[in-house]
């Protein structure tokens, strides 16, 4: 038996223009994913800094939103000029010493490593060996040489970054300044008062869920950074080799690279154990030890207890939204990744728990009784 179906004109060209619809929508979003990128992040920095900038104004006279945000803002610009300034000298200090040291410290290893020479010599690899050490010292030389060049090369890229840094920073300066004015205006759009108040209750549980993740965050990495900060300043002390100034550097830098979620402690403790290591390898090892029992400390008891607002988030669920978010926006995609999926995990919820009391409320029997008379007829 065979079926025709037919499918008149006006119906054909109406699926392929809405096919063709979807195509253009994807295109022009994959198209504007950058510009969207900086819009995420700006609605994310606005979110985060809305409570500081409302208890702000509050005790401003004529509770200015205005000034609030300028207050907030003028204390955020000036947290980036302290990391700029105490970070980027030790780092540029930290890298040429690294450099010109590489040399001695290939030489130091190479004498060392007596069973390792005896096995190169009785297997007449000397020559190869030595040819190849040679090779990573002129290398590390001319890395130096050149470092003047990459750093002129890379001017253009830091630009962009400022300006990208300087397009989000107004962005969420405008996003705080008309966002209640904007919120107003969404709620008065609504005719149904239980429907807009819970979806106000919606939008209350998805704000909390960011900002408590943001605050909680940022304290753990504060504790992180001052704790660790203390131990390079003890140790400065104890080792003459090392810089006191790598102790604000400990700081700055602890502080930003823990607020990247799963292995962004991890990162900032070898990059600190590796500084001192070439500085001080006794230093190195003891700063490494100090890492690996406060991360067991910090996981255990302290993490949990300040982050009081749980994501209710399982490993799976933040490890997939971590890495979508560092391929999809980079180091900073990475950030807001994991308040995004608790903002989803809360959308889906209240999805779902609609759709069951939707459920409920259909199979009540004068419900269904009315389904039944309206389908008959």
């Amino acid at each position: 038996m065979k079926v025709r179906i037919e499918i008149d004109t006006k119906t054909f060209v109406r699926f392929w223009l809405v096919v063709m619809g979807f195509g253009l929508a994807g295109l022009a979003i994959y198209s504007a994913k950058d510009a969207l990128i900086l819009l995420g992040i700006s609605l994310f920095l606005a979110l985060a800094l809305n409570r500081p900038v409302a208890a702000i104004a509050k005790k401003l006279p004529g509770k200015s939103r205005l000034g609030g945000t300028a207050l907030a803002y003028t204390t955020l610009v000036l947290l980036l000029g302290c990391v700029a300034w105490f970070v980027v000298p030790p780092i540029v200090q930290q890298s040429a010493k690294f450099v010109e040291s590489v040399p001695s410290l290939i030489d130091q290893t190479g004498s060392q490593w007596h069973g390792f020479n005896e096995l190169i010599d009785k297997n007449g690899l000397r020559p190869q060996v030595d040819a190849t050490l040679n090779n990573l010292k002129q290398q590390a030389s001319s890395w130096a040489a050149s470092a003047g060049t990459s750093l002129i090369s890379s001017v253009g890229s830091l630009a962009a970054f400022l300006g990208s840094l300087f397009l989000v920073l107004v962005l969420s300066f405008l996003m705080l300044l008309e966002g209640p004015m904007w919120m107003k205006r969404l709620w008065g759009l609504y005719n149904d008062q239980e429907k807009m108040e819970r979806h106000k209750r919606l939008v209350g549980r998805m704000y909390n869920v960011v900002t408590g993740y943001v605050s909680g965050q940022l304290t753990v990495s504060g504790i992180d950074a001052i704790l660790s900060g203390f131990v390079v300043f003890v140790l400065s002390l104890a080792f003459p080799a090392i810089d006191s100034n790598l102790a604000m550097l400990t700081v700055m830098v602890t502080f930003v690279l823990t607020l990247i979620p799963m292995f962004g402690a991890t990162l900032a403790g070898l990059l600190i154990a590796l500084l001192l290591f070439f500085n001080n390898v006794t230093a190195g090892v003891i700063y490494a030890i100090y890492f690996i029992v406060y991360q067991q400390i910090e996981n255990n008891f302290i993490a949990p207890s300040i982050q009081s607002k749980k994501l209710e988030l399982s490993a799976l669920m933040v490890l997939s939204s971590v890495t979508i978010g560092l391929y999809v926006g980079g180091l900073l995609g990475s950030l807001i990744a994991i308040p995004t999926a608790g903002v989803v995990r809360v959308l889906l919820e209240n999805y779902l728990e609609q759709a069951r009391l939707n459920r409920i409320e259909s199979e009540k029997p004068l419900n269904k009784l009315m389904k039944k008379l309206k389908n008959e007829s």
